[in-house]
């Protein structure tokens, strides 16, 4: 290859790059609002502004894109979890972080749950057949065993916690309250969502999590 040929190479593989995002944006926009059944690869192309055949052409079909998006999705929230920096805490504050972090995430980004909704249904065919979905998730748990294998040894926690029963544990809190806000509020009379609910709600969580893994 020329050196004059490099930069046009480069080029092409940030275009790509770019257009790839940009699918996978539209992407979950699409999938988030219509699930996998509802969602069209003609209005996934016009939020995208893009070729339909330049969707085809990078995923394939609309279930290619689809894992591609639930991979996105999960490689986010890793990502952000990352940089907390949490084995740099002491573990109960660790964990305390951890569940205000899973609490905000899930406010602030309501398509991950309604795509988790969307897998399921489809029994996460997708995520089964991803070594990469395995790949992303699994430095997690082993960072939490890391955390309570140290509070353990300080101390502070007790020991023979799950590392993955209490992440599924802290995800599942705030995933069941969330999704299933609308009906909750309206069979019992009470607005959920309201700021002062929100903070009990976070304030109870992170009670139920660490009086579980705290030493007595």
């Amino acid at each position: 290859m020329t050196r004059d040929a490099m930069p046009v190479t480069e080029e092409r593989l940030r275009d790509a790059d770019r257009s790839q995002g940009t699918i996978l944006a539209a992407a979950r926009g699409e999938f988030a609002e219509f699930g996998l059944g509802g969602a069209r690869m003609d209005r996934i192309a016009e939020r995208a502004g893009l070729n339909k055949r330049l969707i085809y052409y990078y995923f394939t079909d609309k279930e290619a894109l689809f894992q591609a998006v639930l991979e996105q999705a999960y490689r986010d929230i890793r990502e952000a979890e990352q940089r907390l920096n949490l084995l740099e805490l002491k573990p109960a504050e660790a964990l305390r972080r951890l569940v205000e972090f899973t609490w905000n995430y899930y406010l602030d980004h309501p398509e991950f749950l309604t795509l988790l909704n969307s897998a399921n249904l489809h029994k996460a065919r997708h995520l089964q057949e991803s070594q990469r979905a395995r790949e992303l998730n699994s430095p997690l748990i082993e960072m939490l065993a890391q955390i309570l294998e140290r509070g353990r040894r300080e101390g502070s926690l007790r020991g023979g916690v799950d590392p993955l029963q209490l992440y599924i544990s802290i995800a599942a809190l705030p995933y069941f309250y969330l999704s299933n806000n609308h009906t909750l509020s309206a069979i019992f009379g009470r607005d959920l969502m309201t700021a002062k609910a929100r903070n009990e709600r976070l304030s109870h969580m992170c009670d139920l999590i660490l009086g579980y893994v705290l030493r007595d």
